[in-house]
């Protein structure tokens, strides 16, 4: 048995002397790990980093082995990311997310495509990336059987001033019908809706990204990491944090970019 395709390197552990257990994404194998031999070196290290693309080609005598992995760079996201914290944290997140979330060997064509998109658009700014990675989280909940209901207001109908969503049920609601309960309600950036796109005159910033993390961070940590509270990846919350800090310099009137 054996498969070569375009896939994302999520996670590399070590693994006896020189070698490397791999975690790759792929479009139609989904999350499948391998063994990659001499992996730890110093040849093979670089290719083996988080959030870079390869071209890898999996074999194993049955398809329910571990297998064996290896790998030529497409693209070397990690490296290309190192010299901007904010496009590192984004990036490690995605893929940590991603690595915990999926089922092993499970194709999710639509996550697969949504990260590469991310990873290949980071080199032009890290600004004009963040709203979609918010947005590939709320897809990412979708993937995973907990999709956001954002089309209508859950205790009215309307699909107008859209503002808050119900942290139980994850439906949408409008500003005067969750007034009265705002202080129990998550926030709902207006870009969540399709009102601004990522680019040169995008009007959303930190605190509205900030806002979409919180809110996708949520459903993450109660559906699919099983409630704990300090659960999602440590990678995860180091983004929050990050952008938390950018989100304050940026209300302080504080350069950002």
């Amino acid at each position: 048995m054996e498969w070569q395709a375009p896939a994302v390197v999520l996670g590399v552990r070590p693994y006896g002397e020189a070698g490397a257990l791999v975690t790759l994404l792929t479009e139609a194998h989904g999350r499948h790990a391998g063994l990659a031999k001499g992996g730890a070196s110093r040849a093979q290290a670089p290719v083996w980093q988080m959030g870079n693309l390869v071209e890898a080609r999996w074999v194993g005598r049955l398809p329910e082995q571990l297998g064996a992995v290896s790998a030529e760079m497409i693209h070397p996201a990690a490296a290309l990311a190192m010299e901007d914290p904010l496009a590192l944290a984004m990036l490690a997140a995605a893929c940590a997310l991603a690595d915990g979330s999926l089922a092993e060997r499970e194709a999710h064509p639509r996550c697969f495509h949504g990260l590469v998109s991310l990873i290949a658009r980071l080199p032009g700014g890290v600004r004009r990336v963040l709203p979609d990675y918010v947005r590939w989280e709320v897809m990412l909940l979708e993937e995973v059987g907990y999709g956001l209901d954002l089309t209508a207001c859950a205790l009215t109908g309307s699909t107008e001033a859209l503002a808050w969503v119900s942290p139980r049920t994850g439906r949408a609601v409008c500003a005067s019908a969750g007034e009265p309960w705002r202080d129990r309600l998550l926030p709902l950036p207006a870009f969540l809706l399709g009102e601004d796109r990522a680019g040169a005159n995008d009007p959303s910033g930190p605190a509205e990204w900030l806002a979409g993390l919180r809110l996708t961070g949520h459903f993450l940590r109660r559906n699919a990491y099983d409630g704990q509270r300090n659960s999602l990846p440590r990678a995860r919350e180091m983004l929050l944090d990050r952008l938390a800090m950018l989100a304050t310099d940026s209300a302080k009137g504080q350069g950002w970019e």
